[in-house]
């Protein structure tokens, strides 16, 4: 049974797998086709991201090519390898548990659409359930022995890994570090701490130019702590929402929010009851949600796609259930927000691709210089001027505004104080072109 849900899974995966790159996966594909040592020197220092899944990427991309689509199956991997491990963590209690957990996993509307993007999300989560996986051997009371030194080698290994593909895997490596200390197991607290302590002492000469230079891009790029996710009740809630309904919106936005909300209230009203069931996999839910707020207070992280790796223990909880139409209903609905985002292109990413398509070869455009990586990939050959420092002097004018917000600009405001006039605007998905000649 779950070789059949793991290949219905890959191919449901395929779905749309080739549409657009959007900014932050266009930056990725070009990161990645420089050499190994260059990803670190030239982009790492300056994003804020450990550099293992770029340099993994460089690897496959050197193996199986750089179309979007063989790019993309790495992310499809280990979504996949994902749902093994879930099924395979619920099978120690019983098939059909890991079967309903792994089903519920591999049907999750914001873990297929992180399924299919180049970024480093869907790699995390199979490190850090790896984790989880190596975790709950380690602490099991029904265990012969308390030091089962595979289980805590295999453990510290997922999370050196985890850690060294994305710094938000410390809150959840920390709640598994913290809770055998609360629990007076105090070695195993030590022990289960060793992966990140060498991840934390690899990457720290990187993590603090990177820290260094985020502090001035924050002080450079005006409205940069927008991105970031500060603590609010709408960056809380979204979690919550974000995780039932996947990253699918649609208008008007009250309809979405009904729906969406009556949702995601019928998915944690489940989860809350099951968390009573078993309040170690409900400590690793909330706990690292905790951690993530009060981290958040002094430097900003409170995203939902940072707490992805957080999905396949709600799937785990939700599986907890007794009743099979509860099973049903809960799959059913995953199943129809996820199709809702595979089948329906207005749904899907910015479309970066069919904009450069509309553009001619050496044509030059005006836009924020930094967010051009998506132009870039499509067509090396248009040029790009930085509508930030460099005033337009043609009598016909290509914009492409996007990221103003961030930057505290108004392309619209500076074109018409230079002169010019907007005379046409093409739309292709949360991304344009604006058309602006002289007066």
């Amino acid at each position: 049974m779950i070789y059949i849900l793991l290949v219905i899974s890959f191919f449901v995966r395929l779905i749309g797998i080739n549409q657009s790159l959007w900014l932050d996966e266009a930056i990725t594909a070009n990161v990645v086709k420089l050499p190994i040592k260059q990803i670190v020197t030239n982009f790492s220092v300056n994003d804020f991201h450990p550099p293992l899944y770029y340099w993994f990427l460089n690897v496959w991309v050197r193996i199986f090519g750089d179309s979007v689509i063989l790019m993309r199956l790495s992310s499809v991997l280990f979504s996949i390898i994902t749902i093994l491990l879930v099924y395979l963590i619920g099978k120690n209690n019983n098939k059909k548990y890991g079967i309903w957990a792994a089903t519920l996993v591999a049907t999750n509307p914001l873990l297929i659409y992180y399924s299919q993007e180049l970024r480093m999300y869907s790699m995390v989560v199979g490190w850090l359930t790896g984790a989880v996986y190596f975790w709950l051997k380690i602490i099991d009371p029904s265990a012969k022995t308390r030091t089962n030194w595979k289980n805590i080698l295999g453990f510290n290994l997922m999370t050196f890994l985890a850690f060294c593909t994305f710094y938000g895997s410390v809150f959840l490596i920390g709640a598994m570090m913290i809770y055998p200390f609360f629990t007076k197991k105090y070695k195993l607290s030590f022990y289960c701490s060793v992966g990140l302590v060498v991840a934390i002492t690899v990457v720290y000469p990187l993590l603090g130019l990177q820290l260094k230079n985020s502090g001035e891009m924050l002080k450079e790029v005006s409205n940069w702590g927008l991105v970031l996710g500060k603590v609010n009740i709408k960056n809380l809630l979204l979690i919550p929402l974000k995780f039932s309904v996947g990253k699918i919106s649609w208008y008007p936005k009250i309809n979405y929010y009904i729906v969406g909300g009556l949702w995601t209230l019928v998915v944690w009203v489940i989860m809350i009851k099951n968390i009573f069931k078993n309040k170690i996999m409900g400590v690793l839910l909330l706990l690292p949600i905790f951690l993530g707020i009060i981290f958040s207070i002094k430097s900003p992280l409170l995203q939902y796609f940072r707490f992805l790796y957080l999905i396949p223990i709600t799937s785990l909880l939700l599986a907890k259930t007794k009743s099979t139409k509860t099973i049903f209903l809960l799959t059913g609905g995953f199943i129809f927000f996820s199709f809702m985002y595979l089948l329906n292109q207005n749904m899907h990413r910015e479309d970066w691709k069919l904009l450069t398509s509309n553009l001619e070869d050496k044509q030059k455009i005006y836009m924020i210089s930094s967010f051009a990586d998506p132009i870039k990939f499509y067509n090396p050959t248009i040029q790009v001027e930085d509508i930030k420092t460099v005033d337009p002097k043609e009598n016909e004018v290509v914009v492409v505004p996007y990221g103003e917000i961030i930057h505290g600009l108004d392309t619209s405001q500076k074109m018409e104080s230079l002169g010019y006039k907007q005379t046409e605007i093409k739309n292709f998905r949360e991304v344009k072109l604006e058309y602006w000649k002289r007066r």
